[in-house]
């Protein structure tokens, strides 16, 4: 059964599970270090993990318990603590923030009344209760924090604090490098998806001329060959305004690596590794991505090129929920939900390909494309306008396709993701795409 089929009861389960996965997943992340790890600011991009943990139960608490349920705040005097757009990140350490023990407790007692609610919640009525949706934005936004909290356990100093086994080796990808994506008209977006959010909507009908697409995403080798050939010291390749970045910055390789000899090393979560030859590129930010794809003589994807790659199915002429189909992810369909911590061998997940045979465009890294971040025609903002609408400009550039961190919560065909185009510690790759159908 897929989502937009489920009637009350499947519902219900459905928020029960997510929101359940999701807590899990953050008590992992707040209990696995010790309380100066939780109040320390481990790098200005990011917030101290204890702040995260109060915010998570705070949003809970304005929109499911008071917007929803109609109750009175618990805690009404720390809402501005933990207002991402009132306080940004750099200055929170600053704040009076709940220490971890208290904020925990806080956290807890929000998610018991919540679950109490959603035991009598009627889904219709309204758009925040119509197919859960105010229960499903909520399990997203958890688990979008928790990928956030997985990139602070990356940033900061130490030993080792998560583990998770690898994924399966996987044999070298031996099929094709690229696949042809055939011009003609598909559905962008979606009007069915009842927990998609509002950036996602509404569907529409995109002209898309021909293109070729990576079958996989770009490997660390790969990535090599364009370190080893020069491509951060010659200008030509570089937009303007990445090139005086990387200059600036002292920019040479992607984040987290450092040259030993005659390889190179890379430091994941506390452990200092060589840089895995087959696995998707990961930390480059879109400025290191649109170099690499000029060096190589092709492009990033546009986004509708990625969302037609993604969920055209040709024979029948639909847009799907998935690259295979509509069916919910997984294991066998892609690298989500922090089960490892790390992406897979690129060409892995054989069952998660698309129709046109595209692999890995679900899960493992985050890629970048050419798209500034835009609303679609006809766009509501819905529940807030700080979800989406402010980030709306060229500021911004869109990712798709969710990485090994993110929960199938918050992934899907649809999903879209934004950053500045000199972020780099998220777990962000690409792929590249040419023009034309020869």
């Amino acid at each position: 059964m897929t989502a937009p089929e489920m009637d009350g009861e499947a519902v219900r389960d459905r928020a029960l599970a997510s929101l359940t996965r999701a807590r899990a997943r953050t008590t992992l992340l707040t209990s696995c270090v010790e309380e100066p790890d939780l109040v320390a600011q481990h790098s200005p991009l990011m917030s101290p993990l204890v702040w995260d943990l109060a915010h998570i139960g705070n949003q809970e608490e304005l929109w499911l318990l008071r917007a929803v349920g109609g109750r009175e705040a618990m805690r009404p005097e720390i809402d501005s603590l933990y207002d991402a757009f009132e306080h940004p990140r750099a200055e929170r350490p600053t704040l009076p923030l709940l220490p971890p023990d208290e904020a925990r407790r806080y956290a807890a007692e929000v998610r018991g009344r919540a679950l109490d609610l959603l035991e009598s919640a009627a889904f219709h009525g309204s758009r925040l209760t119509e197919a859960g949706f105010a229960f499903g934005m909520i399990a997203q936004h958890e688990q979008q924090h928790d990928e956030t909290m997985l990139i602070t356990h990356q940033l900061r100093t130490g030993p080792r604090a998560l583990s998770a086994p690898d994924p399966a080796p996987a044999p070298p990808f031996d099929g094709p490098a690229e696949v042809l994506v055939p011009g003609g008209p598909f559905t962008m977006g979606t009007a069915t998806e009842p927990w998609a959010l509002d950036n996602e909507r509404p569907a529409h009908r995109r002209e898309v001329a021909p293109f070729h697409i990576d079958t996989a995403p770009v490997t660390n080798a790969a990535y090599q060959a364009f370190i080893e050939d020069g491509g951060y010291t010659d200008e030509r390749w570089w937009a303007p305004a990445g090139w005086a970045h990387i200059r600036r910055h002292g920019i040479s390789a992607p984040l987290f690596w450092r040259r030993d000899g005659g390889q190179w090393l890379r430091r994941h979560f506390g452990v200092t590794e060589v840089v895995p030859p087959d696995e998707p590129v990961l930390h480059v930010c879109w400025y290191e991505a649109d170099a690499y794809a000029r060096w190589a003589g092709r492009r990033l994807p546009t986004e509708a090129e990625w969302e037609k790659a993604a969920r055209h199915d040709p024979v029948q002429d639909r847009s799907t929920r998935y690259p295979w189909g509509d069916a919910d992810p997984t294991p066998d369909h892609a690298n989500l939900g922090q089960r490892h911590l790390r992406p897979a061998p690129a060409g892995s997940y054989p069952a998660g390909a698309s129709p046109l045979g595209v692999r890995q465009l679900i899960g493992d890294v985050w890629e970048w494309t050419a798209s500034d971040f835009l609303p679609y025609p006809g766009f509501t903002a819905f529940p807030y306008q700080e979800y989406s609408e402010v980030f709306f400009g060229s500021d911004h550039k869109v990712l798709r396709g969710g990485s090994f961190a993110v929960d199938p919560v918050a992934c899907r065909g649809t999903f879209r993701n934004w950053d500045y185009p000199i972020r780099r510690q998220i777990f962000s790759g690409f792929r590249t795409a040419r023009s034309g159908a020869v």
